[in-house]
Protein backbone atom coordinates (compact mmCIF):
# COMPACT_ATOMS: atom_id res chain seq x y z
CA UNK A 1 0.00 0.00 0.00
CA UNK A 2 1.29 3.23 -1.16
CA UNK A 3 1.86 6.42 1.42
CA UNK A 4 -0.53 8.67 1.67
CA UNK A 5 0.39 11.91 -0.50
CA UNK A 6 3.34 9.66 -2.00
CA UNK A 7 2.39 10.79 -5.75
CA UNK A 8 2.52 14.49 -4.43
CA UNK A 9 5.84 14.32 -2.51
CA UNK A 10 7.61 12.09 -5.50
CA UNK A 11 6.53 15.13 -8.00
CA UNK A 12 7.70 17.64 -5.30
CA UNK A 13 10.91 15.78 -5.13
CA UNK A 14 11.58 16.65 -9.01
CA UNK A 15 11.31 20.10 -7.92
CA UNK A 16 14.56 22.61 -7.98
CA UNK A 17 14.75 25.53 -5.69
CA UNK A 18 14.57 28.07 -8.33
CA UNK A 19 11.92 26.42 -9.64
CA UNK A 20 9.41 26.76 -6.02
CA UNK A 21 11.63 30.13 -5.43
CA UNK A 22 10.12 31.81 -8.66
CA UNK A 23 6.95 29.90 -7.96
CA UNK A 24 6.17 31.51 -4.60
CA UNK A 25 7.09 35.15 -6.45
CA UNK A 26 4.01 34.86 -8.49
CA UNK A 27 1.76 32.75 -6.15
CA UNK A 28 -1.27 34.62 -5.58
CA UNK A 29 -3.02 31.98 -4.06
CA UNK A 30 -5.72 33.21 -1.41
CA UNK A 31 -6.22 29.64 0.09
CA UNK A 32 -3.75 29.92 2.93
CA UNK A 33 -3.19 25.83 3.51
CA UNK A 34 -1.84 26.09 -0.33
CA UNK A 35 0.31 28.60 0.28
CA UNK A 36 1.53 26.79 3.15
CA UNK A 37 2.00 23.64 0.86
CA UNK A 38 3.83 25.49 -1.80
CA UNK A 39 6.43 27.38 1.15
CA UNK A 40 6.96 23.46 2.60
CA UNK A 41 7.77 22.38 -0.85
CA UNK A 42 10.12 25.22 -1.21
CA UNK A 43 11.62 24.46 1.97
CA UNK A 44 12.36 21.22 0.95
CA UNK A 45 13.70 21.51 -2.22
CA UNK A 46 16.25 23.12 -0.57
CA UNK A 47 17.44 20.69 1.38
CA UNK A 48 19.34 17.26 0.47
CA UNK A 49 19.63 14.86 3.30
CA UNK A 50 16.56 16.72 5.05
CA UNK A 51 12.95 16.37 4.83
CA UNK A 52 9.74 17.28 6.46
CA UNK A 53 6.78 15.45 5.89
CA UNK A 54 3.45 17.04 3.90
CA UNK A 55 -0.06 17.42 6.17
CA UNK A 56 -2.33 14.35 5.20
CA UNK A 57 -5.24 15.55 7.28
CA UNK A 58 -5.13 18.26 4.36
CA UNK A 59 -7.69 17.69 1.46
CA UNK A 60 -5.78 16.09 -1.32
CA UNK A 61 -7.78 18.13 -3.84
CA UNK A 62 -5.82 20.70 -2.56
CA UNK A 63 -2.35 18.86 -3.51
CA UNK A 64 -3.69 18.25 -6.73
CA UNK A 65 -4.63 21.61 -7.67
CA UNK A 66 -1.30 22.58 -6.07
CA UNK A 67 0.49 20.04 -8.53
CA UNK A 68 -1.65 21.17 -11.61
CA UNK A 69 -1.14 24.48 -10.79
CA UNK A 70 2.87 24.62 -10.51
CA UNK A 71 3.05 22.39 -14.06
CA UNK A 72 1.05 25.19 -15.72
CA UNK A 73 3.27 27.66 -14.49
CA UNK A 74 6.31 26.42 -15.06
CA UNK A 75 5.27 25.15 -18.47
CA UNK A 76 4.28 28.57 -19.53
CA UNK A 77 7.83 30.03 -18.94
CA UNK A 78 9.78 27.24 -19.69
CA UNK A 79 12.09 27.72 -22.86
CA UNK A 80 12.53 24.45 -24.10
CA UNK A 81 8.47 24.00 -24.29
CA UNK A 82 8.61 26.88 -26.51
CA UNK A 83 11.13 25.76 -28.71
CA UNK A 84 9.16 22.68 -28.54
CA UNK A 85 5.73 24.72 -30.03
CA UNK A 86 8.32 26.33 -32.88
CA UNK A 87 9.47 23.13 -33.91
CA UNK A 88 6.48 21.88 -34.14
CA UNK A 89 4.83 24.49 -36.04
CA UNK A 90 7.21 24.46 -38.06
CA UNK A 91 7.05 20.90 -39.28
CA UNK A 92 3.22 21.73 -39.53
CA UNK A 93 3.82 24.72 -41.88
CA UNK A 94 6.56 22.73 -44.00
CA UNK A 95 4.16 19.61 -44.62
CA UNK A 96 0.43 22.01 -44.81
CA UNK A 97 -0.74 20.41 -42.37
CA UNK A 98 -1.07 23.01 -39.60
CA UNK A 99 -4.84 23.66 -38.20
CA UNK A 100 -6.02 27.11 -38.31
CA UNK A 101 -6.27 26.97 -33.78
CA UNK A 102 -2.18 26.78 -34.38
CA UNK A 103 -2.32 29.39 -36.98
CA UNK A 104 -4.21 31.99 -34.46
CA UNK A 105 -1.81 31.24 -31.76
CA UNK A 106 1.11 31.65 -33.79
CA UNK A 107 -0.77 35.05 -35.41
CA UNK A 108 -1.23 36.20 -31.71
CA UNK A 109 2.65 35.38 -30.58
CA UNK A 110 3.97 37.54 -34.03
CA UNK A 111 1.25 40.25 -32.95
CA UNK A 112 2.72 40.26 -29.23
CA UNK A 113 5.68 39.67 -29.48
CA UNK A 114 8.57 41.41 -27.02
CA UNK A 115 12.48 41.18 -28.38
CA UNK A 116 14.59 39.30 -26.98
CA UNK A 117 13.20 35.29 -26.55
CA UNK A 118 15.24 33.05 -25.86
CA UNK A 119 14.89 31.11 -29.03
CA UNK A 120 14.73 34.22 -31.34
CA UNK A 121 16.45 32.87 -34.65
CA UNK A 122 14.54 30.14 -34.34
CA UNK A 123 11.22 31.98 -33.94
CA UNK A 124 12.40 34.36 -36.77
CA UNK A 125 12.83 31.39 -39.29
CA UNK A 126 9.42 29.63 -38.38
CA UNK A 127 7.73 32.88 -39.51
CA UNK A 128 9.95 33.28 -42.33
CA UNK A 129 8.41 29.94 -42.99
CA UNK A 130 5.19 30.60 -42.51
CA UNK A 131 5.20 33.60 -44.93
CA UNK A 132 6.30 31.68 -48.01
CA UNK A 133 2.28 29.65 -46.90
CA UNK A 134 0.64 32.54 -46.50
CA UNK A 135 1.71 34.38 -49.83
CA UNK A 136 0.90 31.23 -51.89
CA UNK A 137 -2.26 31.09 -50.81
CA UNK A 138 -2.87 34.89 -51.02
CA UNK A 139 -3.61 35.57 -47.56
CA UNK A 140 -2.74 39.19 -48.07
CA UNK A 141 -3.65 40.45 -44.85
CA UNK A 142 -2.08 37.97 -42.47
CA UNK A 143 1.15 38.42 -44.71
CA UNK A 144 1.33 41.85 -43.82
CA UNK A 145 1.59 41.19 -40.52
CA UNK A 146 4.24 38.27 -40.72
CA UNK A 147 6.33 40.80 -42.94
CA UNK A 148 6.49 43.81 -40.70
CA UNK A 149 7.52 41.25 -38.16
CA UNK A 150 10.48 39.91 -40.38
CA UNK A 151 11.54 43.37 -41.92
CA UNK A 152 11.14 45.07 -38.58
CA UNK A 153 13.42 42.16 -36.79
CA UNK A 154 15.55 41.27 -39.66
CA UNK A 155 18.93 43.13 -37.88
CA UNK A 156 18.35 41.27 -34.64
CA UNK A 157 18.33 38.22 -36.95
CA UNK A 158 21.72 39.54 -38.53
CA UNK A 159 23.29 39.83 -35.82
CA UNK A 160 22.23 36.38 -34.10
CA UNK A 161 23.69 34.70 -37.56
CA UNK A 162 27.15 36.70 -37.03
CA UNK A 163 27.11 35.61 -33.46
CA UNK A 164 26.23 31.92 -34.49
CA UNK A 165 29.36 31.37 -36.81
CA UNK A 166 31.52 33.36 -34.45
CA UNK A 167 30.46 30.89 -31.38
CA UNK A 168 31.54 27.86 -33.73
CA UNK A 169 35.16 29.39 -34.41
CA UNK A 170 35.37 30.49 -30.38
CA UNK A 171 33.78 26.43 -29.61
CA UNK A 172 36.72 24.94 -31.74
CA UNK A 173 39.09 26.76 -30.03
CA UNK A 174 37.91 26.45 -26.42
CA UNK A 175 37.38 22.38 -26.90
CA UNK A 176 40.93 22.04 -28.84
CA UNK A 177 42.60 23.25 -25.78
CA UNK A 178 40.31 21.50 -23.52
CA UNK A 179 40.86 17.78 -25.06
CA UNK A 180 43.98 18.35 -26.78
CA UNK A 181 46.26 21.88 -25.73
CA UNK A 182 46.85 22.24 -29.46
CA UNK A 183 45.13 25.89 -29.07
CA UNK A 184 44.66 29.10 -26.77
CA UNK A 185 41.13 30.32 -26.15
CA UNK A 186 41.79 33.16 -23.55
CA UNK A 187 41.49 35.52 -27.07
CA UNK A 188 37.51 34.52 -26.68
CA UNK A 189 36.72 35.76 -23.08
CA UNK A 190 36.00 39.10 -23.43
CA UNK A 191 33.34 38.74 -26.57
CA UNK A 192 31.98 35.42 -24.70
CA UNK A 193 31.26 38.20 -21.61
CA UNK A 194 29.90 40.66 -23.82
CA UNK A 195 27.39 38.38 -25.45
CA UNK A 196 26.46 36.51 -22.10
CA UNK A 197 25.58 40.32 -20.59
CA UNK A 198 23.87 41.56 -24.05
CA UNK A 199 20.31 41.76 -23.02
CA UNK A 200 19.42 42.35 -26.70
CA UNK A 201 20.41 38.57 -27.65
CA UNK A 202 18.28 35.93 -27.71
CA UNK A 203 19.05 33.80 -24.95
CA UNK A 204 19.71 31.02 -26.44
CA UNK A 205 23.45 31.94 -27.19
CA UNK A 206 23.50 34.06 -24.12
CA UNK A 207 23.71 30.49 -22.52
CA UNK A 208 25.95 29.12 -24.89
CA UNK A 209 28.42 31.79 -24.03
CA UNK A 210 28.11 31.47 -20.27
CA UNK A 211 28.70 27.35 -20.92
CA UNK A 212 32.26 28.27 -22.99
CA UNK A 213 33.34 30.70 -20.54
CA UNK A 214 33.37 27.95 -18.19
CA UNK A 215 35.48 25.76 -19.87
CA UNK A 216 37.92 29.31 -20.16
CA UNK A 217 37.65 29.77 -16.68
CA UNK A 218 38.78 26.28 -15.96
CA UNK A 219 41.30 26.09 -18.70
CA UNK A 220 42.74 29.12 -17.42
CA UNK A 221 42.15 28.87 -13.42
CA UNK A 222 40.32 32.14 -13.62
CA UNK A 223 37.38 31.24 -11.67
CA UNK A 224 36.94 35.16 -10.43
CA UNK A 225 35.23 35.31 -14.56
CA UNK A 226 32.45 33.01 -13.15
CA UNK A 227 31.05 34.39 -9.92
CA UNK A 228 29.27 37.29 -10.86
CA UNK A 229 27.80 35.12 -14.31
CA UNK A 230 26.74 33.00 -11.61
CA UNK A 231 24.78 35.75 -9.26
CA UNK A 232 23.15 37.00 -12.82
CA UNK A 233 22.13 34.10 -13.59
CA UNK A 234 20.39 32.92 -10.36
CA UNK A 235 18.27 36.08 -10.26
CA UNK A 236 17.18 35.36 -13.71
CA UNK A 237 16.10 31.83 -12.75
CA UNK A 238 14.62 32.83 -9.91
CA UNK A 239 12.28 35.84 -12.38
CA UNK A 240 11.62 32.64 -14.37
CA UNK A 241 13.51 33.72 -16.54
CA UNK A 242 16.31 31.79 -19.49
CA UNK A 243 14.55 28.81 -17.61
CA UNK A 244 14.08 25.30 -18.54
CA UNK A 245 14.66 21.52 -16.13
CA UNK A 246 17.87 20.92 -18.51
CA UNK A 247 19.37 24.49 -18.33
CA UNK A 248 18.42 24.67 -14.61
CA UNK A 249 20.53 21.07 -14.04
CA UNK A 250 23.14 22.31 -16.12
CA UNK A 251 23.35 25.17 -13.93
CA UNK A 252 24.27 23.12 -10.97
CA UNK A 253 26.28 21.23 -12.23
CA UNK A 254 28.73 23.69 -13.37
CA UNK A 255 28.15 25.00 -9.75
CA UNK A 256 29.48 20.85 -8.70
CA UNK A 257 32.21 22.18 -11.39
CA UNK A 258 33.33 25.15 -9.91
CA UNK A 259 33.09 24.82 -6.28
CA UNK A 260 35.08 21.41 -7.08
CA UNK A 261 38.08 23.38 -8.27
CA UNK A 262 38.03 25.65 -5.04
CA UNK A 263 38.02 22.69 -3.11
CA UNK A 264 34.75 23.81 -1.40
CA UNK A 265 33.35 20.38 -1.62
CA UNK A 266 30.10 20.96 0.41
CA UNK A 267 29.18 23.51 -1.61
CA UNK A 268 29.91 21.32 -4.60
CA UNK A 269 28.37 18.36 -3.14
CA UNK A 270 25.57 20.26 -2.42
CA UNK A 271 24.62 21.20 -5.75
CA UNK A 272 25.59 18.03 -7.39
CA UNK A 273 22.66 16.57 -5.38
CA UNK A 274 20.47 19.28 -7.31
CA UNK A 275 21.73 18.19 -10.78
CA UNK A 276 20.21 14.98 -10.48
CA UNK A 277 17.21 15.15 -9.87
CA UNK A 278 16.15 15.30 -13.49
CA UNK A 279 17.00 12.75 -16.00
CA UNK A 280 18.21 14.42 -18.95
CA UNK A 281 20.38 13.45 -21.44
CA UNK A 282 23.83 14.24 -19.35
CA UNK A 283 22.38 12.83 -16.17
CA UNK A 284 25.23 10.39 -15.95
CA UNK A 285 28.15 12.91 -16.59
CA UNK A 286 26.28 14.69 -13.63
CA UNK A 287 26.10 11.14 -11.62
CA UNK A 288 29.92 10.62 -12.63
CA UNK A 289 30.86 14.29 -10.98
CA UNK A 290 28.77 13.99 -7.93
CA UNK A 291 30.27 10.68 -7.24
CA UNK A 292 33.94 12.01 -7.92
CA UNK A 293 33.59 14.72 -5.38
CA UNK A 294 32.10 12.39 -2.93
CA UNK A 295 35.21 10.68 -3.11
CA UNK A 296 37.65 13.44 -3.09
CA UNK A 297 35.73 14.55 0.04
CA UNK A 298 35.91 10.72 1.97
CA UNK A 299 32.18 9.79 1.17
CA UNK A 300 33.10 7.01 -0.50
CA UNK A 301 29.82 4.60 0.38
CA UNK A 302 27.93 7.60 -0.26
CA UNK A 303 29.55 8.09 -3.91
CA UNK A 304 28.55 4.21 -4.58
CA UNK A 305 25.39 4.58 -3.56
CA UNK A 306 25.02 7.64 -6.27
CA UNK A 307 26.43 5.45 -8.72
CA UNK A 308 24.31 2.42 -7.66
CA UNK A 309 21.20 4.13 -8.30
CA UNK A 310 21.93 5.00 -11.63
CA UNK A 311 22.62 1.71 -13.56
CA UNK A 312 19.72 1.99 -15.23
CA UNK A 313 20.47 4.45 -16.95
CA UNK A 314 23.95 3.37 -17.69
CA UNK A 315 22.74 0.00 -19.31
CA UNK A 316 20.13 1.95 -21.46
CA UNK A 317 22.35 4.81 -22.60
CA UNK A 318 23.82 4.61 -26.36
CA UNK A 319 26.48 6.91 -25.30
CA UNK A 320 29.69 5.41 -24.78
CA UNK A 321 31.28 8.37 -23.57
CA UNK A 322 29.28 8.82 -20.66
CA UNK A 323 28.48 4.94 -20.43
CA UNK A 324 32.55 4.27 -20.07
CA UNK A 325 33.08 6.97 -18.03
CA UNK A 326 30.56 5.74 -15.33
CA UNK A 327 31.79 2.21 -15.58
CA UNK A 328 35.15 3.69 -14.75
CA UNK A 329 34.05 6.08 -11.65
CA UNK A 330 31.77 3.28 -10.65
CA UNK A 331 34.84 1.35 -10.23
CA UNK A 332 36.48 3.55 -8.04
CA UNK A 333 33.68 3.70 -5.94
CA UNK A 334 34.23 -0.07 -5.84
CA UNK A 335 37.82 -0.19 -4.84
CA UNK A 336 37.20 2.90 -2.24
CA UNK A 337 35.05 0.97 -0.42
CA UNK A 338 37.66 -1.89 -0.67
CA UNK A 339 35.19 -4.20 -2.68
CA UNK A 340 38.52 -4.65 -4.91
CA UNK A 341 37.62 -7.84 -6.98
CA UNK A 342 34.27 -7.02 -7.45
CA UNK A 343 35.73 -4.34 -9.31
CA UNK A 344 38.16 -6.30 -10.95
CA UNK A 345 35.22 -8.72 -12.62
CA UNK A 346 33.05 -5.67 -13.12
CA UNK A 347 35.87 -4.04 -15.45
CA UNK A 348 36.77 -7.81 -17.17
CA UNK A 349 32.99 -8.22 -17.76
CA UNK A 350 32.75 -4.76 -19.19
CA UNK A 351 35.41 -4.87 -21.64
CA UNK A 352 34.54 -7.94 -22.96
CA UNK A 353 31.29 -7.08 -23.56
CA UNK A 354 32.83 -3.36 -25.25
CA UNK A 355 36.12 -3.97 -25.82
CA UNK A 356 35.88 -2.03 -28.93
CA UNK A 357 33.91 1.01 -27.40
CA UNK A 358 36.15 1.39 -24.62
CA UNK A 359 39.01 1.37 -27.18
CA UNK A 360 37.65 3.98 -29.19
CA UNK A 361 36.39 6.19 -26.87
CA UNK A 362 37.57 6.56 -23.58
CA UNK A 363 40.71 3.84 -23.20
CA UNK A 364 42.61 5.70 -20.75
CA UNK A 365 39.95 6.59 -18.07
CA UNK A 366 38.46 3.32 -18.55
CA UNK A 367 42.14 1.33 -18.00
CA UNK A 368 43.44 3.73 -14.80
CA UNK A 369 40.82 2.08 -13.42
CA UNK A 370 40.93 -1.00 -14.40
CA UNK A 371 44.64 -1.20 -13.63
CA UNK A 372 43.93 0.38 -10.41
CA UNK A 373 41.74 -2.58 -9.25
CA UNK A 374 44.45 -5.21 -9.83
CA UNK A 375 47.34 -2.69 -8.32
CA UNK A 376 45.43 -2.79 -4.90
CA UNK A 377 45.24 -6.65 -5.11
CA UNK A 378 49.04 -7.22 -5.98
CA UNK A 379 48.14 -8.44 -9.47
CA UNK A 380 51.14 -7.10 -10.98
CA UNK A 381 51.62 -9.29 -13.92
CA UNK A 382 47.89 -9.16 -14.93
CA UNK A 383 48.64 -5.50 -15.27
CA UNK A 384 51.72 -6.49 -17.10
CA UNK A 385 49.49 -8.64 -19.44
CA UNK A 386 46.84 -6.01 -19.94
CA UNK A 387 49.42 -2.88 -20.86
CA UNK A 388 50.91 -5.24 -23.37
CA UNK A 389 47.80 -7.07 -24.83
CA UNK A 390 45.99 -3.26 -25.67
CA UNK A 391 49.28 -1.64 -26.26
CA UNK A 392 48.90 1.07 -23.60
CA UNK A 393 52.31 2.49 -23.07
CA UNK A 394 52.27 3.53 -26.60
CA UNK A 395 48.66 4.91 -26.44
CA UNK A 396 49.60 6.93 -23.35
CA UNK A 397 52.78 8.72 -24.89
CA UNK A 398 50.23 10.08 -27.53
CA UNK A 399 47.67 10.99 -24.71
CA UNK A 400 50.34 12.95 -23.02
CA UNK A 401 49.75 15.85 -25.65
CA UNK A 402 46.29 16.78 -23.10
CA UNK A 403 45.85 19.46 -21.09
CA UNK A 404 44.25 17.18 -18.35
CA UNK A 405 47.05 14.57 -18.72
CA UNK A 406 47.73 12.41 -15.57
CA UNK A 407 50.32 9.80 -15.45
CA UNK A 408 48.36 7.31 -14.16
CA UNK A 409 48.94 4.61 -16.42
CA UNK A 410 52.60 5.04 -16.56
CA UNK A 411 52.80 5.10 -12.65
CA UNK A 412 50.60 2.16 -12.72
CA UNK A 413 52.65 0.39 -15.02
CA UNK A 414 56.35 1.25 -13.81
CA UNK A 415 55.21 0.01 -9.80
CA UNK A 416 53.98 -3.13 -11.36
CA UNK A 417 57.38 -3.50 -13.42
CA UNK A 418 59.10 -2.54 -10.77
CA UNK A 419 57.42 -5.09 -8.08
CA UNK A 420 57.95 -7.53 -10.67
CA UNK A 421 61.66 -7.16 -11.03
CA UNK A 422 62.10 -5.59 -13.95
CA UNK A 423 62.60 -1.83 -13.39
CA UNK A 424 64.98 -0.97 -10.84
CA UNK A 425 64.22 1.45 -7.56
CA UNK A 426 66.06 4.44 -8.72
CA UNK A 427 64.09 4.43 -12.67
CA UNK A 428 60.66 4.48 -10.70
CA UNK A 429 61.85 6.97 -8.09
CA UNK A 430 63.01 8.97 -11.10
CA UNK A 431 60.07 8.89 -13.38
CA UNK A 432 57.33 9.75 -10.32
CA UNK A 433 59.96 12.56 -9.24
CA UNK A 434 60.25 14.03 -12.73
CA UNK A 435 56.33 13.72 -13.56
CA UNK A 436 55.72 15.60 -9.70
CA UNK A 437 58.18 18.62 -10.83
CA UNK A 438 56.76 19.30 -14.64
CA UNK A 439 52.67 18.28 -13.95
CA UNK A 440 52.84 19.86 -10.47
CA UNK A 441 53.29 23.12 -12.14
CA UNK A 442 49.99 23.71 -13.24
CA UNK A 443 47.24 24.27 -10.55
CA UNK A 444 44.86 22.54 -12.55
CA UNK A 445 46.35 18.64 -12.30
CA UNK A 446 48.06 19.20 -8.60
CA UNK A 447 45.73 18.06 -6.38
CA UNK A 448 44.59 14.95 -8.69
CA UNK A 449 48.91 14.05 -9.15
CA UNK A 450 48.45 14.71 -4.72
CA UNK A 451 45.69 12.37 -4.90
CA UNK A 452 47.55 9.67 -7.46
CA UNK A 453 50.87 9.65 -5.28
CA UNK A 454 48.70 8.90 -2.11
CA UNK A 455 47.38 5.90 -4.65
CA UNK A 456 50.90 4.34 -5.10
CA UNK A 457 52.40 5.39 -1.29
CA UNK A 458 50.98 2.08 0.28
CA UNK A 459 52.21 -0.10 -2.65
CA UNK A 460 55.72 1.39 -3.01
CA UNK A 461 56.49 3.60 0.15
CA UNK A 462 59.68 2.89 0.03
CA UNK A 463 59.88 5.07 -3.29
CA UNK A 464 57.04 7.08 -2.07
CA UNK A 465 58.20 8.42 1.14
CA UNK A 466 62.08 9.66 -0.09
CA UNK A 467 60.67 12.16 -2.86
CA UNK A 468 60.82 15.62 -2.24
CA UNK A 469 56.99 16.39 -1.99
Amino acid sequence: MRPKLQTFTDFANTLLPHETQYLLSVARLEDEQKRGILELVHKNCLQINQFTPYDTSLDKRKYSNLKNWIQKRLRQVDVDARFAWISELDQQITTDRIQSSDEKKLLRAIRRYEHPTFFFKRFYELVRNYRHFLLIRLRYHDHQLVNDFLEAHEDDYQESCRVDTQMHQATQDIIDQYAANTAESIQWERWLSRVFFDESLDGYYRHMAFVRLTFVSFNYRKFDLLWEKFDYLDSLFARGQSYSKRILLNYYHLRLLLHARVRDFEQAIYYGYLSIRGKTHDYLFYVNNLSAVLLRANRPQEALQVMRNATKEMKETQNFHNKIGFVSFYVKCLIANQLYKNAENYCSTFLKAYEKEVLHYRWHTFFAAYLEALLVQGKYEQMLALMNRYTLAEREGNYRKRADYLPTISWYDAVARYQSGSLPKSELRSLVQSDMEYLRQDENRRAQLDDLLQTIKPIVPEVVNYLPF
